[in-house]
């Protein structure tokens, strides 16, 4: 088993995804962090970005876990927006992403998801479905009286976005989760001024960023192979 998932990854994905592991359990230990169920479920979310970026459904598995557990996290420190986005919106997509990547096989292989381009009329969609959730949360976050509600807001708009995009099966889901991350690390950064335990979770969402770029980067070289064999099949059958 442990020789087929070795065999299963590319060193240079086998370094990422092990860098990233070590760079997330040294932060916990330097910051004398005693938030164990951070450092599990940081662990989770950067094993489920290594899956993701090779469009392999246990990512999607792995993240709908690391939502849990990061909405706890995010309760803890009043971050209710956090809290409702992973737990009320991105878990239950993270779900029909599951079920939407292992319907859509790529030639039979269900470790590998068919790459989607999406049209105009579905991106009009997900940015005006997008919109009418932010407004909605940024008085539902206010309500609430959430912690740093701008950068909150902002967070489930691009956390919408992003798994709107997963559902898709589009390469962009990706680069608007990047987009996210760069939103958490302000976040996070935030409450550390206040927490310093917290750093080990502005860290993680660091080392998300990293991953998320590259499986942005090994979507679009997915697609560009998949889109490579069609041609060919199509060619050999003309």
């Amino acid at each position: 088993m442990k020789k087929k998932v070795l065999k299963y990854f590319s060193v240079g994905e086998a370094s990422l995804w092990f860098l990233s592991i070590l760079t997330i359990t040294l932060s916990f230990v330097i910051f004398n962090s005693s938030n164990y169920l951070a450092l599990i479920a940081s662990i989770i979310g950067a094993s489920s970005l290594i899956f993701c970026s090779k469009g392999n459904p246990v990512g999607q598995a792995f993240m709908i876990v690391f939502s849990v557990f990061y909405g706890v996290i995010s309760y803890s420190f009043s971050y209710y927006g956090e809290m409702l986005t992973y737990l009320g919106m991105t878990a239950p997509m993270c779900v029909f992403s599951l079920v939407s990547w292992l319907k859509n096989p790529y030639g039979g292989n269900h470790s590998e998801v068919r790459v989607n381009s999406i049209k105009k009329s579905e991106w009009i969609f997900g940015f005006g479905l997008t919109a009418v959730i932010t407004v909605l949360f940024y008085f539902v976050l206010g309500y609430f009286n959430t912690v740093n509600l701008i950068p909150s807001t902002v967070s489930v708009a691009t956390s919408f976005l992003a798994v709107y995009l997963t559902f898709k099966r589009s390469p962009w889901f990706a680069l608007v989760y990047a987009m996210n991350d760069f939103v958490l690390i302000i976040l996070w950064l935030l409450a550390s001024c206040k927490d310093s335990s917290y750093i080990s979770v502005m860290v993680c969402f660091m080392v998300f960023l990293i991953n998320d770029l590259f499986c942005f980067v090994s979507w679009l070289k997915m697609k560009k192979r998949q889109s490579a064999a069609c041609d060919d099949i199509d060619y050999m059958r003309s």
